[in-house]
């Protein structure tokens, strides 16, 4: 099969595709086989040829999808005017702790906040798929350690935590809120 039929064939699939497609289930797609190499650079042409259009080709920690780039977001939220979920500061705060420090145990959380995690806080982050248990710490009583999900990262558009932004950049950005809200 010719590499421009391939690629047609992964343009189409990742245009009906409901959730991000890892390269593992594009290669089921094909007959013959062939390099992880090769996809890659079939895909990378694919994003070149979609870098002039309001959608964009992009790789997240689960895999490649489309989405609508950023600057089109205001005109289509008027179709749909939803109100994003609003989580509370101890939701932003613990989710903030697990992102940058994982894994990490409800104590480990307490002792960084300076106050009890209410079990609501990681009920809201387990339900919302952003965090999960990845182990037990080798301590008595065995605390579950929590981390981020996939699911996180590709909410946040991500590939690897390594992504997230510093946190001397988040807490300036939180100052210059504060002072000019």
């Amino acid at each position: 099969m010719e590499p421009s039929q391939i690629k047609k064939i992964l343009e189409a699939a990742l245009l009906a595709a409901r959730a991000p497609m890892s390269t593992h289930e594009m290669k089921k797609m094909f007959d013959t086989s062939f390099s992880s190499d090769t996809l890659r650079k079939l895909l990378d042409e694919l994003r070149e040829e979609w870098a002039e259009r309001p959608v964009e080709l992009i790789q997240l920690a689960s895999g490649w999808r489309f989405r609508t780039r950023a600057e089109y977001l205001p005109y289509l939220d008027r179709l749909n005017p939803e109100k994003p979920p609003r989580y509370s500061r101890a939701v932003l705060e613990t989710l903030a702790i697990i992102a940058y420090r994982q894994p990490v145990t409800r104590g480990d959380i307490e002792e960084i906040r300076g106050v009890a995690v209410n079990t609501n806080v990681i009920k809201t982050l387990e339900e919302r798929g952003w965090i999960d248990v990845v182990g037990h710490r080798e301590t008595p009583g065995r605390p579950a350690l929590f981390a981020t999900t996939k699911q996180f990262l590709d909410d946040l558009g991500l590939r690897a935590v390594s992504e997230l932004p510093p946190l001397e950049q988040i807490s300036q950005a939180l100052e210059l809120n504060h002072e000019n809200p």
